[in-house]
C-alpha cells in the first residue's frame, strides 16, 4: 500500500498548508529551490557523520516538496512545466542526500556499504523510469503507479535510517540495505503491472 492511495484523504490538509504558506509571497518554484538546498546542506552534515542535524535538513526537503505543491495548487500555479521541474528536483534530491551518505563511509554489511547505496539507487532510477518509459512509449494510457516503495514512502524509511545512526551508523547501513531490495522490488512490479496491462 503506497501513500498515493491516500493522498486524497489528506486534500484539506494540503489547502491549510498552501494559504498558509502562500502568505509568505514564495513561488512553488522558490520551496522547490529550497527543498534542493535543503537536500545539499543534509548531505553535507552527513558526509560529517552529523546525523541530527542531517535528519533535520532531510526531513525539511520533504517538507518543501510537500509545500511546493500544496502553494501551487491553492494559487491555481499548477502546470505542466511546474510538475515538471518539480519531478526533476526530487531526482536530484534523492540523489544529493545518497552522495552525502556515501561520503560519510558507513559500515558494510554482508556486501559493502557503497554497493548497497548504488542498488538502492539503480532500484529508485528504475522506478521512476518504469513509470516514465511506458508513458512516453504509450504502453499505459493512464500514469503507471503501484510497487512496494514510491519515493514519499523511501524518503520517509530513509529519514529514519539517518535518525537511527545518530545512536549507530550501522543502522543506517541495515535501512539502506532494506531500501535496495524493496526499490528494486517496486521497479519489477511497475514492470510487471506495465506488461500486464499495457497495449502490446
Amino acid at each position: 500500500m503506497t501513500l498515493y492511495s491516500r493522498r486524497e484523504r489528506f486534500s484539506g490538509l494540503s489547502e491549510r498548508i498552501g494559504r498558509a504558506a502562500s502568505r509568505l509571497g514564495l513561488s512553488p518554484n522558490h520551496w522547490t529551490l529550497m527543498g534542493l538546498l535543503c537536500a545539499a546542506v543534509s548531505a553535507w552534515f552527513l558526509s560529517m557523520s552529523e546525523f541530527v542535524f542531517a535528519a533535520v535538513f532531510v526531513a525539511a526537503t520533504a517538507v518543501m516538496d510537500i509545500v511546493d505543491g500544496a502553494v501551487a495548487r491553492y494559487t491555481a500555479r499548477v502546470s505542466v512545466k511546474g510538475a515538471y521541474a518539480d519531478t526533476i528536483a526530487d531526482r536530484y534530491a534523492e540523489f544529493i542526500i545518497v552522495a552525502g551518505i556515501l561520503l560519510a563511509g558507513l559500515p558494510d554489511f554482508m556486501l559493502p556499504a557503497s554497493l548497497w547505496l548504488f542498488l538502492y539507487l539503480f532500484g529508485s532510477m528504475m522506478t521512476t523510469y518504469a513509470k516514465a518509459s511506458a508513458k512516453e512509449k504509450g504502453v499505459v494510457n493512464r500514469e503507471l503507479r503501484g510497487g512496494v516503495l514510491e519515493r514519499a514512502e523511501r524518503m520517509v524509511v530513509l529519514l529514519i535510517g539517518i535518525i537511527l545512526a545518530s545512536y549507530s551508523p550501522e543502522y543506517l547501513t541495515y535501512v539502506v540495505a532494506g531500501l535496495a531490495v524493496l526499490a528494486n522490488i517496486s521497479a519489477l512490479q511497475r514492470i510487471f503491472i506495465a506488461t500486464r496491462n499495457g497495449k502490446f
